[in-house]
């Protein structure tokens, strides 16, 4: 990501001597919770501004309880401002190896000039001083800043996160962190490919927590083999995104709609990078021409949120034409059949046994509704 130019010019002054700390915080966005954020190039600000640091405890922290592991091994992926590795920090006290992936030099300098939200920030801040002195940005630290805190080991990587990822452990992590932008302005760690090197390196009892729910990424995990569910809710009408290679460790199923609309829908054709190295760019054109393609012939259309519809006595105009152009009707043997696996109780006399969890309805779905295609066709 990229700063706001404004923001960017007055780094750039501080580094050549200008106290401009007070200037800066003209630019920086108080929170509810009185921790603060910044906007990006892309207009977007890094955090909610219902709470930064908040945030940080519900979506990235709190899931992560359900491990109760003594010790943990994290990856924090667009560690940003270092918000996510503060508050776990703040809430393990100790015996804590992370490893922190962020790009911009820029934003980890500007990390360590915002007020700290909470005091295990100002650790954050002396790892990413010594970072950008060992990067040239910096000429000189002070090594004033002392923790007292044991076994707390933190490595800083100030590169693009999908060739950082290749060259990591297999089967290591018990928690990963993914805080990138939005899956339309950063779709390249929410990839495919990018997700098939995450779940490499995690080990099986690992947990994966993102603060984003949208369709394309959830469908991309499961298709490297996570198992994924809601996430907490805070600060968006929605929750985030939970995910592990163990079940067990997911204890809040996607809903309905959201599984139906992932598993039958062009809106959970994922994001793709062949080769881990593609601009934002032509990720997104590649998944639009994707869609495009796949619209009412491998999958239902997503306008109208027409899968929804499937197996009800009434559907608005607009759902009941898409059903049609996939050729299929809105209340059939064939649209109760796709559905199926979401009721309790078998409702096409398929009878078959129930799937357990959203990945196995939403996989379950999927073949279901390619078998229909296969047979109309």
């Amino acid at each position: 990501m990229k700063l706001d130019s404004r923001v960017s010019k007055l780094l750039k002054k501080y580094l050549e001597g200008y106290n401009v700390k007070g200037k800066l915080m003209k630019y920086l966005i108080k929170t509810k919770d009185g921790s603060y954020t910044v906007k990006s190039n892309f207009n977007e600000t890094m955090h909610t501004i219902h709470g930064a640091i908040t945030e940080s405890f519900e979506k990235f922290v709190k899931p992560i309880e359900v491990l109760k592991k003594e010790k943990l091994k994290v990856l924090d992926i667009c560690s940003g401002l270092g918000y996510n590795s503060a508050a776990l920090i703040h809430k393990k006290k100790n015996n804590l190896k992370i490893d922190m992936i962020e790009i911009s030099k820029e934003v980890l300098l500007l990390a360590t000039l915002i007020p700290s939200p909470i005091d295990s920030h100002k650790l954050i801040k002396t790892v990413y001083k010594k970072k950008l002195y060992e990067e040239g940005v910096l000429k000189k630290i002070d090594n004033k800043t002392k923790d007292k805190r044991k076994n707390i080991k933190i490595n800083v990587f100030c590169n693009d996160a999908r060739d950082v990822i290749k060259n990591l452990k297999s089967d290591y992590y018990d928690v990963v962190f993914l805080d990138a932008y939005s899956p339309l302005r950063s779709p390249e760690l929410y990839t495919v490919e990018f997700f098939n090197e995450v779940i490499r390196v995690m080990n099986k009892n690992s947990i994966l927590t993102t603060y984003t729910s949208a369709a394309p990424v959830r469908s991309g995990m499961i298709e490297v083999g996570f198992y994924i569910g809601e996430g907490p809710i805070f600060g968006r009408k929605r929750g985030g995104t939970i995910a592990s290679p163990n079940p067990s460790l997911i204890k809040k199923q996607l809903n309905v709609d959201d599984e139906r609309m992932i598993a039958l829908s062009d809106v959970g054709i994922p994001f793709r990078d062949p080769n881990l190295n593609d601009p934002a760019e032509k990720i997104l054109k590649r998944r639009k021409i994707e869609r495009k393609k796949a619209r009412h012939k491998e999958y239902l259309s997503s306008s109208a949120r027409t899968p929804l519809y499937l197996g009800k006595a009434e559907a608005n105009t607009r759902a009941i034409k898409n059903a049609q152009k996939f050729g299929i009707e809105i209340n059939s043997y064939e649209a109760k059949y796709i559905v199926c696996p979401q009721f309790d109780k078998c409702i096409c006399g398929c009878n078959e046994p129930r799937p357990k969890n959203s990945r196995e309805r939403i996989l379950m779905m999927r073949k279901r509704l390619k078998k229909i295609k296969e047979t109309i066709q």
